[in-house]
């Protein structure tokens, strides 16, 4: 079982990319913990193939209970993610969680690759993981229960998983490694740092938009088991819940969830990158 510090109650979380999928439960069900949630997010107009904006994430966290501000940027610009990690503290007073959401994948062969996409991926999600991190810091060391949060696998050295699609788990790992870099950095002052990773595909537009998506859909589990997983992560106490690459259904498991059938997924549901 978890040991609790808190809810997420009158604390102030910034997240990255959080206008859909993932990124947008944890804000929801942080709001409904009753957390001041900033969004950083670069979709502030309706895309034709994408549902959400950062607007429209703003309304649903304030629906749920909590509060809100949308801050239109892009996590790889200095001057933006400054812009966010200001507008919390001038809005609710300070930062307690920092979520490193944000993320770019491209699983083209290495020969197929463009520089671009690579560029693209090591940019949102090492830099964009680094700068956002950077920006809270101060802020954290404030904060009674401080916690940064990053979606990102464990550590697999499988040939399979490093063969795979070697930008983009460069890419990932990077997140990893820079979160739990963080960890031993600041472990005197307290602050957390860890990784979170689904168990299985998650129903989102990414998955769906993947070759073979329909069928990798019907094995998904929806985006709630993740925000969940954060929600119960985030409540505990900062100095005894560091350095870790969790797992979602594992989290829940753990703190006496007995039943994941809710979140779908099938009976067997497949499992998702680098895990096996």
């Amino acid at each position: 079982m978890s040991s609790r510090q808190n809810t997420l109650t009158d604390r102030t979380m910034v997240i990255s990319g959080a206008s859909r999928g993932i990124g947008l439960a944890i804000a929801v069900a942080a709001g409904r913990q009753g957390a001041n949630v900033v969004l950083l997010a670069k979709t502030a107009e309706p895309h034709p193939r994408l549902q959400g904006t950062v607007h429209t994430a703003v309304a649903e966290i304030e629906e749920a209970g909590g509060k809100a501000v949308a801050v239109v940027g892009d996590v790889r610009n200095d001057e933006d993610v400054a812009r966010t990690a200001a507008t919390a503290v001038e809005r609710f007073g300070g930062i307690d969680i920092c979520v490193n959401n944000a993320s770019a994948i491209g699983l083209d062969p290495t020969e197929q690759l463009s520089g671009k996409k690579y560029d693209l991926m090591q940019d949102i999600n090492c830099k964009g993981t680094f700068l956002l991190t950077q920006a809270c810091l101060p802020h954290l060391r404030a904060s009674a229960n401080p916690h940064v949060l990053t979606i990102a696998p464990p550590v697999n050295m499988s040939p399979h998983w490093l063969g795979a699609h070697p930008a983009y788990t460069l890419s990932k790992y990077g997140m990893t490694l820079l979160t739990l870099g963080f960890a031993a950095e600041f472990a005197d002052a307290g602050i957390a740092a860890n990784c979170l990773w689904p168990q299985t595909f998650i129903a989102t537009s990414a998955v769906a938009n993947m070759v073979d998506g329909e069928n990798l859909l019907s094995s998904s589990r929806s985006p709630e088991i993740m925000a969940d997983a954060a929600v119960d992560v985030l409540s505990r106490p900062a100095r005894t819940t560091t350095g870790q690459c969790f797992i979602d259904a594992d989290v829940l498991t753990e703190s006496g969830v007995t039943d994941l059938s809710r979140y779908g997924g099938g009976d067997n549901p497949q499992l998702d990158l680098f895990l096996d």
